[in-house]
């Protein structure tokens, strides 16, 4: 195991000197957490994006890239935000050429939010040297060594949901 960076101040030591090792895999997950988001925060600003706005790309690739279409009400229910807010969103996505509206195939009261081909090539290029690298370490796992951590991960996660029930979905 590497080092926990704090050895020296016996803060993730027992009273006999042993390594307590479930500080220890609670810091881990906080430093995982800590890179993850100054990573996120780093692909938002070379894009010019908030948080939000990335988080509904992401959404309108991956549901486009599944072969279905989305509209408005679907980005306020995944993101839950109201209508108005969706609408402000979408249209601060139209304005950067991240999105397009178009015409519903069926419903013409109705419109589909399509991310362009630019911003598609736009995130896989700003995220696709990190979602690589940590593809490889996950694959660098044998199964025994993932069923371990999937477990561990769907535990942690369901005691974060049990102390809100309203976020458990």
């Amino acid at each position: 195991m590497g080092s926990t960076g704090n050895e020296g101040s016996g803060y993730w030591y027992g009273p006999d000197g042993q390594l307590d090792y479930s500080a220890a895999v609670l810091k881990s997950l906080r430093d995982y957490r800590a890179a993850e988001t100054a990573v996120r925060r780093s692909t938002r600003d070379s894009m010019g994006m908030g948080e939000t706005d990335i988080l509904a790309l992401r959404y309108l690739l991956r549901v486009q890239a599944s072969g279905k279409t989305v509209v408005p009400k679907d980005i306020s229910h995944f993101l839950g935000i109201t209508s108005a807010s969706t609408t402000s969103l979408i249209d601060r996505l139209v304005a950067s050429g991240h999105v397009r509206r178009e015409a519903h195939p069926t419903d013409r009261r109705s419109v589909v939010v399509v991310p362009t081909v630019e911003s598609d090539r736009e995130v896989r290029v700003t995220l696709g040297a990190m979602h690589r690298q940590m593809m490889a370490v996950a694959e660098s796992l044998t199964a025994d060594e993932a069923r371990v951590v999937i477990e561990f991960l769907e535990r942690m996660t369901e005691a974060l949901q049990r102390g809100h029930p309203e976020k458990s979905n």
